[in-house]
């Protein structure tokens, strides 16, 4: 799925605006603080280049140091008057009025006290400016959730507690199970709970609206395995963008992993098997899902992705002093 013109727009400003007052900061550290990848960077700082004011002649552009560019250092020099105070008109305001109410009601922000806080301070702002105008606006979403469960995973993550969860798959099948909460994300029209699922032994994540049940523990979460910290990276489980395309066929009981990861599309087959389709954000963690899932796994595309699988689990085997893996998953 291509990125949306708007999402990009507000990352382009976004850095503009951030490097203006951090001064020259390193490829890698600006894509982790707008979530993206350093290849997007380089492509956002060669879009910013030829941007500026009317006139579009080399001095009414926006301008970055080109040597520190090629040590991998953005280093912002003219931002063109991009970082000046917005002025909006009424009709700006309402709709941004109407966006930040709609943004503090979604789940991800009532809970994570932070988040709710700057948008609430940003609204109150707002709306103190635009007068009798913001009364006029009455936005309402629709649930994504039971209320009992929004209310029970939000103080889960607060004060993470342990949640004991049921849930129930599109394919109608119910399970229990007891999670380490880690962040709500909405994509799309939907919200869910990213966590660290017992069952699973793994991360996992559950559309809000699919759970039936949830009920706080006392128990504290854990750290589990992901990176030096503990921390799941589910961040970039999520994330979109550029990054590269994979298509894998699953037989019917891995059905579950069209659920609880997020994927592009999901196609049903004709002989019961079903096709995802998804960003390869995080090789690693694919390519160890692929081998635990290697029976299920009817074929992989591109090519490159099968060979990556079937060349870890070959090394695996090894280690153990047996002959090269025969793959369970096509090149295609």
């Amino acid at each position: 799925m291509a990125e949306r013109a708007d999402d990009r727009l507000l990352r382009l400003l976004g850095i503009v605006a951030y490097l203006d007052g951090a001064g020259p900061v390193s490829v890698a550290d600006l894509a982790g603080r707008f979530g993206t990848t350093p290849a997007q960077i380089q492509k956002d700082v060669d879009a910013l280049w030829v941007s500026g004011t009317p006139g579009y002649w080399p001095d009414d552009l926006i301008d970055f140091d080109a040597a520190s560019i090629d040590r991998g250092v953005v280093h912002l020099t003219e931002a063109r008057g991009m970082t000046r105070p917005l002025r909006l008109g009424t009709r700006e305001a309402i709709a941004l009025v109407a966006a930040l109410r709609a943004m503090k009601a979604t789940d991800a922000v009532q809970a994570d006290p932070a988040r709710s806080a700057v948008v609430e301070s940003a609204l109150r702002k707002l709306t103190d400016a635009t007068g009798e105008a913001a009364s006029a606006v009455d936005v309402r979403l629709a649930p994504g959730g039971d209320r009992q469960v929004v209310a029970a995973i939000s103080s889960a993550l607060t004060h993470r507690h342990r949640l004991r969860i049921r849930y129930v798959t599109s394919s109608d099948v119910v399970s229990e199970r007891e999670v380490d909460p880690v962040r709500l994300h909405t994509q799309d029209e939907f919200a869910y709970l990213a966590a660290w699922c017992y069952r699973a032994d793994a991360p996992r994540t559950f559309r809000v609206d699919r759970i039936l049940e949830a009920t706080e523990t006392d128990v504290p979460v854990q750290a589990h395995p992901g990176d030096a910290t503990g921390e799941i990276d589910f961040a970039a489980l999520f994330a979109g963008g550029s990054s590269p395309l994979a298509t894998i066929r699953f037989a019917p009981r891995a059905r579950w992993f069209a659920e609880e990861v997020p994927v592009e599309s999901v196609r049903n087959l004709p002989d019961g098997d079903f096709e995802v389709t998804l960003r390869v954000t995080n090789p690693g963690w694919l390519r160890s899902s692929l081998i635990r899932l290697a029976p299920l796994v009817r074929s992989v595309s591109p090519g490159v992705l099968a060979d990556d699988v079937a060349g870890a689990a070959n090394g695996a085997l090894a280690l153990y002093g047996v002959g090269d893996a025969a793959t369970s998953a096509d090149h295609h």
